[in-house]
């Protein structure tokens, strides 16, 4: 699965290499380097709300660092771990 977080200049004002730093510790954490692709990326059209970050098909608006942890469990692990299955 793929996550895109937005770098453009008003995302970037508002956080969005903390929230880059946070994914890919979170991602480390929840044993997801194996089935997430984290990637930078220039606008996705929602500067007023950023930080903006597209999980999949996903857009998330708004996202803080300390909110990654909850976007991974609620929109990549339902989609990479399979019902009564684990990470690994």
């Amino acid at each position: 699965m793929q996550i895109r977080v937005c770098i453009g200049s008003s995302c970037h004002l508002k956080g969005s290499y903390d929230v880059i730093e946070a994914l890919q510790a979170a991602i480390a954490q929840l044993s997801l380097r194996d089935k997430v692709e984290l990637k930078a990326g220039f606008c996705l059209g929602q500067c007023t709300h950023g930080v903006a970050v597209q999980v999949g098909e996903q857009l998330v608006l708004g996202v803080q660092p300390q909110e990654v942890v909850e976007l991974l469990q609620k929109y990549v692990l339902p989609e990479v771990i399979p019902p009564g299955g684990s990470k690994s």
